[in-house]
């Protein structure tokens, strides 16, 4: 038989935000894709009607242009099988549907959904199968004469594919190998159900094959992930920013939350994938060609969202100090702060390596690298907003630093600073180095509070370079005021 090229579909229902377990699902589909050299089909799962939100189907794609997964066929790509909506389909689908009726392999069912509620409360995990069909309103049950009459009224029915006791059927799934014993009987939904139409239609030769990913878990305790997760602990579960139309809700996104889309991509392949050897930072062309479903595992991956933020600090710092500049110039501007870009990017320079404090969930004082560009707002604000309250008692490092001399060693320095006429950092250098030399006064602490406020900062002569001549001695100055 001749080999048949490889086709894969991702199909998200338009009922609200793309859940990053959905991301994983479509990023697996993508690299499987792209390794076998086939195409990956989008498709808009829209039959139920009742749970479409407006907006969903955008956002839903306007998510995988920013994370750079791209489809080759599909809803807004176009493609020779369409429609790729599935309400678009419903002509299709009732002709083959008209088929199994006539050779008695589905039958109509009518049962409103207070019927179906009715009988779940009367009966424990209730499944509309072979077992309690006898007892409800369909036409296995009803006269032809009633049947009929009901549908020539409007009256809304549904499909069922009628299978027989305790059917067991095989599914040729790629990563469980798993088969199924079916009970529900709905004919659309699940791969059993598919297998089953294949077999039904005759089209065995073009049965698909199935991959059945295991769930993304919770961080902490049992169960999938959910939003409440994300919530509680403090990340996103969405890609972008979601805003819910119904309720006004906002929910945040990964790329609002300062992520790189390369990074998010990065991760997500690991959450349940293994390349087979130690490497983490991987591009997209390098998962591609590592790829291999069989190296996927069966079990649930722990959502692992502190490893999330150290994909994007190494990403973050493997770009150019420019390209952080669009993000913290907003970063800034949320400060009232305005900034050029090559301020910007010189403080990058100088602090993108600098560790961060932050408090955990469980309000526990912590420390991490840079993982977010927002995270420089509280290392950086210095740059741009002069000290104006030294805290002695609460600092530990300003009472260590600054004692009874410190001022006067501070007035000496300040001198020596209005005599530098060359204010680079050789410059500074040039003149403070042999007057550091000749009088043994060590400046460095002291000099730091007075232009920081407290014990961060990069080297000296850059952030007195980056704050200019004026501004550095004004605030040696107000220092000596303030602290005395």
């Amino acid at each position: 038989m001749t080999e048949r090229r490889v086709r894969v579909r991702f199909a998200p229902s338009p009922t609200g935000p793309l859940h990053i377990g959905g991301v994983r699902t479509a990023l697996y589909n993508y690299l499987f894709a792209r390794q076998h050299g086939g195409d990956l089909v989008f498709r808009i799962e829209d039959t139920d009607s009742t749970r479409f939100v407006p907006g969903a189907e955008q956002y839903i794609i306007e998510a995988f242009q920013w994370l750079g997964i791209k489809f080759d066929e599909g809803v807004s790509f176009g493609g020779q099988y369409g429609p790729y909506r599935q309400s678009e389909r419903r002509d299709i689908y009732k002709k083959y549907g008209g088929q199994l009726l006539a050779e008695g392999k589905a039958y109509i069912a009518f049962d409103t959904p207070e019927e179906l509620e009715q009988k779940r409360q009367e009966i424990q995990n209730f499944q509309y199968d072979s077992s309690t069909r006898g007892g409800m309103r369909n036409s296995l049950t009803m006269a032809k004469e009633e049947v009929d009459s009901l549908i020539a009224e409007g009256r809304q029915y549904v499909v069922r594919f009628k299978i027989d006791p305790g059917q067991e059927v095989l599914v040729d799934d790629h990563l469980m190998e798993i088969s199924h014993v079916i009970r529900g009987e709905e004919w659309l939904p699940s791969a059993p159900l598919h297998v089953l139409l294949y077999q039904a239609f005759g089209w065995q030769d073009t049965m698909p094959r199935f991959a059945h990913l295991p769930l993304l878990l919770k961080p902490v305790g049992n169960g999938k992930l959910s939003k409440r997760d994300g919530d509680k602990l403090g990340f996103p579960v969405f890609p972008l920013e979601w805003h819910d139309p119904k309720t006004g809700e906002v929910s945040t996104g990964y790329r609002e939350k300062g992520y790189l889309p390369e990074a998010v991509v990065n991760f997500l392949a690991l959450l349940g994938w293994s390349p087979g050897n130690d490497q983490e930072l991987m591009t997209m062309d390098e998962m591609v060609s590592l790829f291999d479903l069989t190296k996927c595992s069966k079990a649930g991956a722990k959502f692992d969202y502190v490893k999330a933020a150290w994909f994007n600090h190494q990403y973050l710092i493997r770009r150019p100090d420019a390209d952080w500049c669009p993000t913290f110039d907003k970063v800034l501007k949320d400060n009232g702060i305005t900034a050029t870009a090559e301020q910007e990017a010189e403080v990058v320079r100088m602090m993108k390596m600098k560790v961060v404090e932050y408090t955990d969930s469980l309000g526990n004082k912590k420390k991490r690298n840079i993982s977010f560009p927002s995270d420089l707002w509280p290392l950086t604000k210095f740059f741009f907003v002069a000290p104006t309250d030294f805290d002695r008692e609460g600092d530990k490092f300003i009472r260590k630093n600054w004692n009874e001399q410190t001022a006067d060693q501070m007035r000496q320095l300040a001198d020596v600073l209005e005599s530098v006429t060359d204010w680079s950092v050789e410059g500074q250098k040039a003149v403070v180095d042999p007057w550091v030399a000749q009088t043994g006064i060590k400046p460095w602490n002291a000099w730091r509070i007075a232009l920081v406020g407290t014990g961060q900062g990069p080297d000296m002569y850059e952030l007195s370079t980056f704050l200019g001549k004026e501004e550095t001695i004004k605030r040696t100055r107000k220092a000596i005021e303030k602290l005395g």
